[in-house]
């Protein structure tokens, strides 16, 4: 015999663009996003026997989204999320849980002599803002706030050395080297009790955007790296510090190697060590170092 253990549908890669347009001032604001929607709920006869009465159409999903996108704001992401996810939750009875993830495309004005042009944009770089919201029926609601696709390098002020050595070992010891990674940072907030809460705490998912990204950029740049390890763990420590509300800080960084190139073979160039100029960048394999900075819980008195 065998059984539905867990089930979930929905709609992938939504594109929604919203355009606001401010008459007075004529300065004009675009918001593009890439939308998912994933129901949960007493939805098992679908999978099992075929009856698609309790299915709520993939497509009726992206109508949603559009309509939602209408009706109401679309920033900060986070409203927007809980906003839909809590629009399926009350819509549909039999639905228990709604994952809603949007990602925030950027669109940067372009400035034109000294000023921002009121209605015309670029887009600046690979980086998303992204939200996962995950809306239950008992109407809490937990968000994740992050930063992806964020590439950096610094060309001095990383080493790494001092690692495990045995017969595996091949990878020289290193007290200064290029680091490069493309960020994915996370930051989980404490749980909200619904779409009210979130709301009262839209002024708080702007700024606490800012100052991750603040902080992973400013730790990336001055922080004398022993490891990509301890590097990442000084930002999450910094970034719960920062923002009271937020629980739990998580990050993943692949390390994009750039390796030195011995020239020595050509006239004996020097392009190693301290005389190394001309590097190469890897695609793969790559490192890939993760982790999740919870705070840590105050032991009860006995």
């Amino acid at each position: 015999m065998s059984q539905l253990s867990s089930a979930r549908y929905g709609k992938d890669n939504i594109r929604v663009c919203k355009v606001h347009r401010d008459e007075e001032s004529k300065v004009q604001t675009v918001v593009e996003m890439t939308v998912c929607v994933l129901l949960e709920g007493d939805i098992d006869v679908s999978y099992t026997k075929a009856d698609n009465s309790v299915v709520v159409a993939t497509d009726t999903m992206k109508n949603t989204v559009h309509i939602m996108a209408k009706q109401h704001p679309v920033t900060p992401p986070e409203l927007f999320a809980a906003i839909v996810g809590t629009h399926f939750i009350d819509t549909y009875k039999h639905i228990h849980a709604a994952h809603i993830k949007v990602i925030t495309h950027r669109w940067t004005r372009i400035p034109i002599d000294g000023r921002l042009h009121p209605h015309s944009f670029f887009r600046d770089g690979a980086e998303t803002r992204n939200v996962e919201a995950v809306v239950r029926e008992n109407r809490s609601i937990s968000i994740r706030s992050a930063i992806a696709g964020l590439l950096v390098l610094k060309s001095t002020g990383s080493q790494f050395h001092s690692f495990i050595r045995n017969e595996y070992t091949t990878l020289p010891e290193v007290w200064d080297r290029i680091l490069s990674t493309e960020v994915d940072c996370g930051w989980t907030w404490k749980s909200f009790t619904g779409l009210d809460a979130v709301t009262s705490s839209v002024p708080k998912f702007d700024a606490a955007w800012e100052a991750s990204r603040n902080i992973t950029l400013k730790t990336f740049a001055e922080d004398s790296s022993a490891s990509v390890q301890n590097t990442m763990y000084k930002m999450c420590d910094q970034i719960l510090d920062a923002i009271p509300s937020v629980e739990a800080v998580d990050y993943s960084l692949p390390n994009k190697h750039y390796f030195e190139i011995d020239l020595s073979w050509h006239k004996g160039l020097k392009n190693t060590g301290k005389d190394a100029e001309v590097y190469a960048p890897q695609s793969n394999p790559n490192g890939l170092i993760q982790c999740t900075v919870t705070r840590q819980q105050k032991s009860s008195k006995l």
